[in-house]
C-alpha cells in the first residue's frame, strides 16, 4: 500500500511479541525468540509484553489439559530464560478478550487477497484447505489484533514470520487511511542474530519444530544433560571440516546451522567462531557445541521444573499479567470503537 504513513517512532516505544503454548519449548524457541526477548527487556529502552498466544494454538485442536499444561510450561520457559514478571508484562492471550475483539474489526480491513497469500497458511493447510478451520486463515488478522491493541512499535520476529508482520502493517495502514486518521502505529520487525530461524538437527534445510516426529531433530528445553549430548553428537553433518571464514559455509547447510547455534549460545560473531574451529572436524566441534549447549541450557531447564511444581505460581504470575495487559489494551479498544462508529460504555 502507498498511502503516506506515520511511523512507529511517534508513539511510545513499546514491544509486543508471543509464541504459541503448542507443545514443548526447544532451542529454536529459546534462541529465536526467548533470548532476544529477555534482551529487549533489559535493554530497558522499550515498555515489554510477551504472551502465550493461546487463541493462535486452537487453530488447530489441542487437547484441553494438554494446553493448559503446555501453557504454564511455557510460562516457565519466559520466566526461567530470563523474563522478570516484575519488569515485563507476561500473560496469556485468552485472558485478555480485547485481542479476539479487536481482530475482528481487523478481518473487516484485510482482504481475502492478502490472507490468501500468506506462504504460512499454503504451507499448514497445504491440499486439504476446504477442512482447514476458518481460525488458521485468519491467523494474521488475530496476530495484527494482538500487536496493535497494544499500539506496539517493535517485534521481534523469525524470518518465518516476517510476512504476517507485513500484513501486520497493510491493515493497520489501510485502518488508518479508511477511517482518516493515525491511530495504529505502523510496527517495525526485530529481525536479528544468527539464529533467528535454528534448523533441525536431522535436516538443515528445514526449521527447527515441536511438531516435528523426529525428537532427534531438535534440543528440548526440557531434555536432560546426557540427551542434549547425544542428540549434537548424532546431528547431521558433512564429511568436510569447518572452514575459517563464513563463506565456507555456503552450500552446506547442516555446517552452518551448527555454526549458528554455537554462536547464540557464546554470543560470538560466526567470524569469531570460524577462526577458533576452521579446520577442524566435527568430531572435534561437536563436542564443544555439547558442553556449550549444557551450560546455557541446564539452569533453565531444571529452574522450569522447580516452577512448574508450583502452578498456582504460575496462575497468578498469569493473571496479573492479563490485568495490566487489559489496563493498555482497553481503552485502546474503546478508541478503536469510536473511530469505527461502535456505541460503547464509559
Amino acid at each position: 500500500m502507498n498511502e503516506a504513513v506515520h511511523t512507529s517512532s511517534e508513539f511510545a516505544q513499546r514491544v509486543f511479541s508471543g509464541i504459541q503454548p503448542s507443545g514443548g519449548l526447544t532451542l529454536g524457541n529459546y534462541l529465536g525468540a526467548m533470548k532476544r526477548f529477555v534482551d529487549m527487556q533489559n535493554e530497558g529502552s522499550f515498555e515489554t509484553v510477551y504472551c502465550m498466544v493461546d487463541l493462535h494454538a486452537i487453530t488447530v485442536w489441542q487437547d484441553p489439559e494438554k494446553l493448559r499444561h503446555a501453557t504454564r510450561e511455557l510460562c516457565a520457559g519466559f520466566i526461567a530464560a530470563g523474563i522478570d514478571p516484575n519488569q515485563s508484562i507476561l500473560f496469556n492471550q485468552s485472558q485478555a478478550p480485547e485481542h479476539a475483539q479487536l481482530a475482528w474489526i481487523f478481518n473487516c480491513v484485510a482482504r481475502m487477497g492478502w490472507m490468501q497469500r500468506m506462504t504460512q497458511w499454503k504451507d499448514k493447510a497445504g491440499k486439504n484447505q476446504q477442512n482447514a478451520s476458518l481460525g488458521l486463515f485468519a491467523y494474521p488478522a488475530l496476530m495484527a489484533a494482538d500487536i496493535l491493541i497494544y499500539h506496539a512499535t517493535h517485534v521481534p520476529v523469525g524470518e518465518d514470520q516476517k510476512q504476517h508482520l507485513e500484513l501486520t502493517r497493510d491493515v493497520a495502514i489501510k485502518f488508518n487511511h479508511d477511517y482518516g486518521i493515525d491511530f495504529f502505529p505502523i510496527t517495525e520487525p526485530v529481525i536479528e542474530g544468527t539464529a533467528t530461524r535454528v534448523m533441525s538437527l536431522r535436516d538443515g534445510s528445514k526449521k527447527m519444530s515441536k511438531s516435528d516426529p523426529s525428537d532427534a531433530s531438535r534440543i528440548n528445553m526440557t531434555d536432560d544433560t546426557d540427551t542434549i549430548a547425544k542428540k549434537i553428537r548424532k546431528a547431521k553433518t558433512d564429511p568436510d571440516a569447518l572452514p575459517s571464514e563464513e563463506q565456507g559455509l555456503e552450500g552446506r547447510p547442516e555446517a552452518r546451522n551448527l555454526i549458528n547455534i554455537y554462536s547464540a549460545l557464546a554470543e560470538q560473531p560466526v567470524g569469531t567462531v570460524l577462526r577458533d574451529f576452521g579446520g577442524k572436524q566435527f568430531s572435534e566441534f561437536k563436542p564443544a557445541l555439547s558442553e556449550l549447549a549444557v551450560e546455557k541450557l541446564a539452569p533453565i531447564s531444571m529452574e522450569m521444573a522447580r516452577l512448574m511444581l508450583d502452578s498456582v505460581e504460575i496462575d497468578r504470575i498469569l493473571s496479573h499479567g492479563a490485568e495490566q495487559a487489559r489496563a493498555i489494551a482497553t481503552p485502546i479498544l474503546k478508541k478503536t470503537y469510536d473511530i469505527v462508529g461502535m456505541i460503547s460504555s464509559n
